[in-house]
C-alpha cells in the first residue's frame, strides 16, 4: 500500500466529517438511568418554549425518572409581538 496515497486519503476523510452540518441535531435513544441502575430507552419531552430554542427533557420509558436535558438552540432569532 502506497502511504503517501493513503495519508491524502485520510485527510480528506477527516475534511469531510469535521463539516459545520454534519451533526447538526443529535437525540439520545438510551440513557443511564439511576433509579433502573442501567441504560434505558428514553422519552424525548418539551418542557419550555425559550426565545434562545426549545428545551427537552428526556425520561425513562420504565420509570418516567429524569435522566438528561436538551436544548434545542435556534439558527434566527425568534420576534415575538404582543
Amino acid at each position: 500500500m502506497d502511504f503517501e496515497k493513503f495519508m491524502k486519503s485520510s485527510e480528506t476523510f477527516g475534511e469531510r466529517t469535521r463539516s459545520p452540518g454534519m451533526f447538526k441535531d443529535l437525540d439520545a435513544t438510551e440513557l443511564y438511568c439511576p433509579k433502573c441502575k442501567r441504560a434505558v430507552p428514553v422519552r424525548k419531552r418539551l418542557l419550555l418554549v425559550l426565545p434562545e430554542g426549545d428545551k427537552y427533557e428526556y425520561r425513562c420509558v420504565f420509570c418516567a425518572e429524569s435522566v438528561g436535558m436538551k436544548t434545542d438552540r435556534r439558527e434566527k432569532n425568534m420576534t415575538l409581538i404582543v
